[in-house]
């Protein structure tokens, strides 16, 4: 499938989720109970949207367990900090510890779900999120690589498309890898979408974009789970 020029999406009735709205999805989809890594980026802001009454564990890679939401203005502590070096709070029975316990728990299979941003991820889950290959490019692996594996489940939030409106979905990435069939799930601003080994799966879309007009602008074959057999 071809995907739609500049002018025919500038045509569309849909509204694009912000990046709260975007933020809110995925912590609506967080279960109670999970122990969950954030990582750094976009995927910082659903600490401020875990719906309440729901017990969430937050770690970051840094050293924390039992993160809160982002403080109030004049409330920063700068001496607790998350991974992106954002100022955070902690919750009654947080901590904060070595860099090397919080890789051991990363590596160890002890994180339900981790968060990441990306720059590509492919229809059946493998993710490119730490360097676009180009030349001068810095590369940021920080702990992707150990997150990607070693959570149960590995979740992605992004914008749809580029700047440049190309889709991050893609047959299979063009981006050093990441990790190889680790994402579960795709958060985006225009839909969710599940990676399985057969391809995307679709979960929802914002109000106004139908099925056919996500397709095209993915430019691949998507799965409509919504619909009726």
């Amino acid at each position: 499938m071809s995907a739609p020029t500049a002018e025919s999406k500038s045509m569309s009735s849909y509204q694009k989720r912000s990046k709260q709205e975007l933020a809110r999805r995925v912590a609506e989809d967080i279960f109670d109970g999970a122990y969950v890594n954030l990582g750094i980026g976009m995927p910082t802001q659903v600490a401020n949207h875990i719906p309440a009454g729901r017990e969430v564990i937050l770690q970051s890679e840094n050293g924390i367990l039992g993160m809160g939401p982002a403080p109030a203005e004049g409330q920063e502590d700068y001496d607790l900090t998350n991974a992106g070096k954002q100022p955070v709070t902690l919750l009654p029975g947080g901590c904060y510890f070595h860099h090397a316990d919080s890789f051991a728990m990363m590596r160890g299979g002890h994180l339900d779900i981790c968060v990441l941003g990306a720059f590509q991820v492919s229809a059946t889950g493998d993710l490119a999120n730490w360097s676009t290959g180009e030349a001068g490019a810095i590369p940021a692996v920080g702990g992707a690589m150990d997150l990607a594996v070693g959570a149960r489940q590995t979740w992605v939030m992004m914008d749809l498309l580029t700047k440049t409106g190309e889709c991050k979905v893609v047959e299979a990435c063009s981006y050093p890898l990441t990790g190889l069939s680790c994402v579960k799930r795709i958060y985006t601003d225009l839909c969710t979408l599940e990676c399985t080994p057969e391809g995307l799966r679709l979960i929802d879309t914002v109000p106004g974009l139908s099925h056919a007009e996500l397709q095209s602008i993915v430019g691949l074959p998507i799965k409509d789970a919504t619909a009726t057999a």
